[in-house]
C-alpha cells in the first residue's frame, strides 16, 4: 500500500512513523515532509493550495491513501475534493471542518445543543468589543474566530490586556477577522480529548495534557504546544462518560443536522472543573504535540485503524494500547513564539542514541548539504514511553542535555503536575 501524508510537523512524523511499521506498507510520500521523515519516506515539495497538482500526483504514484495532517487544508475543502475523484483520504469534510476554522460556529452549536461552554459574546468590530470590557470580570478570554496555528486566544488579565488582543485581532495578526469572541474564564484544568471516527461510529483515541504556554509554571505568551503527556491524570470512566454523551454526541448530532458526518481525528479541548468537562475548542485533527505523546503508545497497526475509518468498519477493530505512561517535550527555537531565529544548524543529533520506548520526532527541520537546520519555531519533539512519568521526563532530559543545541531551548518542568505534586 501506498501512503501520502500532508503536513511538515511533528504531528506528521509521528503518523508517518507508526504507519511505517505496517508490512502492508511498501511507500510513503509526505507534503512537504522535514528532515525525519525523509529518513523514513520520501518528501514532496507540492504547493498546498492547489488540489489539483496534489490530485495528479496521487494518480501519477497510484497512492492508496491519502491522510491530512494539518487543520488548513481541511477547513479549505480538500477531502471534499479528493473524494470527488473517488481518492481514499483521512480527515473531515469541509463542513465538519468548521467545527476548528470558526470557533463562531462551534459556539453556536454549543448553544443550540445545550453543551457546556463557557460563556460568551460575538463582536463584529472593535468599538463593540471594548465597550463591553467596561461590564466584563476579569480575567476573560478573547479569541480569533479563524485558523490561529494554536495562538489566537489570549486570556487577559486586565482591561488594557483585553484591549491589545482585540486590536491584535482585528489588526490581521491571524489573517482577515471579521468576528472576535470574548469568553468566560473558567477556573479548572485543561484536558485533551480525542476520538477517532468514521462518519457512522467514532472510538476513544486516549487523552493527554498539553502544555500551551511557553515559560515554565504555565506563564508566558500561548505557544503551539511545549510539550504534553498521556494520559491526563484527570480521567475517569464517569468524565469520560460525561464528555461523551453531553458533548461529543451532541456534536455529531449538529453535523447530521447540517446534512454531513465526521471522519477523522477529533480533538476536544476540554476545561475540567470538579469533574464536569466544558468544551473549550475542537481541532478536527489530531493535536500537536499530543499526537507524538500518544501515537507511540498504540499497539495496533494506525494503517488497519485508518483504512478502516475510510472504508467506514471502525466498529469492526479494536484498538490496543501498551499500558506505558508516554511524555513529550517539544525543542523550540530560541524567540519562539514571536520573531525566532531560522537556519540555524542542529549540531549533535548523531549524538543521540534512543533505547527502547524512545522516540524523537521531527518538526521545523530541513536537510540541506547533508545538514540539518531549524526552519520552524517548534523543531524537534523527544518522547519517552515508562512506567512512570518521572522517568520518562529523567530520561529525556538526558537525551537533551547530548543534543546540547545552543540554537534551542524547551521547558524542564513538561508534566509538573503529576511529577512534582
Amino acid at each position: 500500500m501506498k501512503v501520502g501524508i500532508i503536513g511538515s510537523g511533528g504531528r506528521e512524523h509521528a503518523i508517518c512513523q507508526s504507519i511505517k511499521s505496517s508490512n502492508k506498507t511498501s511507500e510513503i510520500f509526505c507534503f512537504p515532509g522535514n528532515a525525519g521523515t525523509e529518513q523514513i519516506a520520501e518528501n514532496i515539495d507540492l504547493d498546498l493550495e492547489n488540489f489539483e497538482t496534489i490530485k495528479n500526483f496521487i494518480f501519477d504514484k497510484k497512492i492508496d491513501l491519502m491522510v491530512v495532517g494539518p487543520e488548513k487544508p481541511l477547513v479549505n475543502g480538500l477531502v471534499d475534493y479528493l473524494e470527488s475523484f473517488k481518492i481514499k483520504v483521512f480527515g473531515p469534510n469541509k463542513v465538519a471542518s468548521q467545527l476548528e476554522g470558526s470557533k463562531i460556529f462551534t459556539k453556536q452549536l454549543c448553544q443550540k445543543f445545550k453543551i457546556p461552554t463557557a460563556k460568551f459574546g460575538i463582536f463584529e468590530n472593535r468599538k463593540s468589543a471594548k465597550r463591553f470590557l467596561k461590564k466584563t470580570t476579569f480575567p476573560t478570554v478573547v479569541k480569533a474566530d479563524n485558523l490561529a496555528s494554536g495562538k489566537g486566544v489570549y486570556i487577559c488579565n486586565k482591561e488594557i490586556e483585553a484591549e491589545i488582543a482585540i486590536d491584535e485581532i482585528f489588526d490581521g495578526k491571524f489573517g482577515k477577522a471579521k468576528n472576535l469572541l470574548i469568553e468566560e474564564f473558567l477556573v479548572g484544568e485543561e484536558m485533551s480529548f480525542f476520538t477517532i471516527h468514521d462518519g457512522n461510529t467514532f472510538k476513544s483515541f486516549d487523552t493527554a495534557q498539553d502544555h500551551k504556554r511557553v515559560l515554565e509554571g504555565d506563564r508566558g505568551k500561548n505557544t503551539g504546544g511545549m510539550g504534553a503527556y498521556s494520559p491526563s491524570r484527570l480521567i475517569n470512566k464517569e468524565l469520560e462518560s460525561k464528555i461523551i454523551n453531553r458533548i461529543i454526541n451532541p456534536t455529531l448530532k449538529g453535523l447530521a443536522d447540517l446534512g454531513t458526518n465526521y471522519k477523522g481525528f477529533l480533538y476536544t479541548g476540554l476545561m475540567i472543573v470538579n469533574n464536569e468537562p466544558f468544551l473549550i475548542e475542537y481541532n478536527v485533527r489530531m493535536g500537536d504535540p499530543e499526537c507524538q505523546t500518544i501515537l507511540p503508545k498504540l499497539k495496533t497497526n494506525l494503517s488497519d485503524i485508518l483504512l478502516a475509518c475510510c472504508e467506514g468498519k471502525l466498529d469492526q477493530l479494536k484498538i490496543n494500547w501498551f499500558d506505558k505512561k508516554s511524555l513529550c517535550i517539544v525543542v523550540c527555537s530560541k524567540g519562539y513564539p514571536e520573531d525566532f531565529n531560522k537556519d540555524i544548524e542542529i549540531q549533535n543529533l548523531n549524538q543521540i542514541n534512543l533505547k527502547e520506548g524512545e522516540f524523537l520526532f521531527h518538526a521545523g527541520t530541513i536537510k540541506r548539504n547533508e545538514k540539518i537546520y531549524a526552519v520552524g519555531g517548534r523543531v524537534l519533539n523527544f518522547i519517552s514511553l515508562s512506567e512512570d512519568f518521572k522517568l520518562a521526563r529523567t530520561n529525556i532530559i538526558q537525551n537533551l542535555d547530548k543534543l546540547d543545541w545552543l540554537g534551542g531551548f524547551y521547558r524542564k518542568d513538561i508534566g509538573y503536575k503529576v511529577i512534582d505534586k
